[in-house]
């Protein structure tokens, strides 16, 4: 499966507590979703980037109305 991604389409979070990551990353999916709803190419991959530091992106991997979760 090809993994296509809409590189304008992508915000980095990084939080420095737990109590601040799910706000944060609500935060940016909630940015993204508006993009996925107009576009409706493409649901949102959060990706584990290390301890406090996330991508959300855009990515046709994962299906139109759908978040996933991965760590890198």
């Amino acid at each position: 499966m090809s993994r296509g991604k809409h590189a304008h389409e992508a915000l980095t979070v990084v939080v420095r507590s737990a109590h601040e990551l799910d706000s944060a990353l609500g935060s940016a999916i909630g940015t993204l979703q508006q993009h996925a709803v107009a576009s409706r190419c493409c649901g949102i991959l959060v990706t584990r980037e290390d301890a406090g530091q996330y991508t959300v992106t855009l990515d046709e991997s994962v299906p139109f109305g759908l978040t996933q979760e991965r760590c890198a």
